[in-house]
């Protein structure tokens, strides 16, 4: 039978690396994202999407789907004093309420496809604090919150769970590994001695929107290196 993934921010590197683990000759996906994504194949139905006015309806959905996963993030770091109100609204708007703008258009497609996945994006920050993070564990805590809320009442039907990255090397960190430099000190910084990549991020997100994460649900996975749980002597 046919797998049905609906991608939001498919433009993304771990949504490109998600997908290519996905992909089979029994799958078809939605991809949501800005522009349409390069590796998107004829068979995939693109839909222009902006996480702080999706300008969807459920329409716009396939009927029955098996999986939703929300990439768009922001990586938004400054001292508390120098983020505005309009900071704190903009991460919320992109990590949180857009997630939960796309689940309420794609939930009675992912019951019908039931058993189900959806598949949230946390950040380390939010278990381990970390300055200048405000703004982002805020809203990234807001999704840990909902991502545990949603599992236990969407229960048998649909399985919720979120990952929770340190950095990785996307077009949204890019600043932050701009050098070699930085590179090396972001390397350091984690008890393995290297920064993440999407490839690590979508071996777990694919088996926790297939068939290996059948018996997987309100869980925050820390796919960080050991940032958030180890400490070097």
């Amino acid at each position: 039978m046919e797998k049905s993934y609906l991608i939001a921010g498919a433009g993304s590197e771990m949504a490109r690396a998600t997908v290519k683990k996905l992909r089979g000759k029994e799958t078809s996906f939605t991809l949501l994202s800005r522009n349409k994504p390069i590796y998107a194949e004829a068979k995939d139905n693109y839909i222009p999407f902006d996480a702080t006015n999706t300008g969807l309806s459920i329409s716009d959905l396939p009927d029955t789907l098996n999986g939703m996963a929300y990439f768009p993030g922001t990586i938004n770091l400054k001292p508390f004093r120098g983020l505005s109100e309009g900071d704190f609204r903009q991460d919320w708007e992109i990590n949180f309420l857009g997630a939960v703008r796309i689940l309420k258009l794609a939930l009675k497609a992912l019951k019908k496809g039931k058993p189900s996945s959806v598949l949230l994006f946390s950040t380390v920050a939010v278990q381990t604090g970390m300055p200048f993070h405000s703004s982002i564990s805020a809203a990234k805590g807001a999704v840990e919150g909902f991502c545990r809320a949603m599992a236990a009442e969407l229960s048998p039907d649909v399985r919720v769970n979120a990952i929770a990255p340190s950095l990785t090397d996307t077009a949204l960190a890019k600043k932050f590994l701009a050098t070699d430099q930085k590179k090396e000190a972001s390397a350091n910084r984690h008890p393995l001695k290297k920064y993440g990549t999407a490839d690590d991020i979508a071996g777990i997100a694919s088996s926790l929107l297939g068939e290996d994460g059948a018996w997987i649900t309100g869980q925050i996975f820390h796919i960080d290196g050991g940032l958030s749980s180890l400490r070097q002597l």
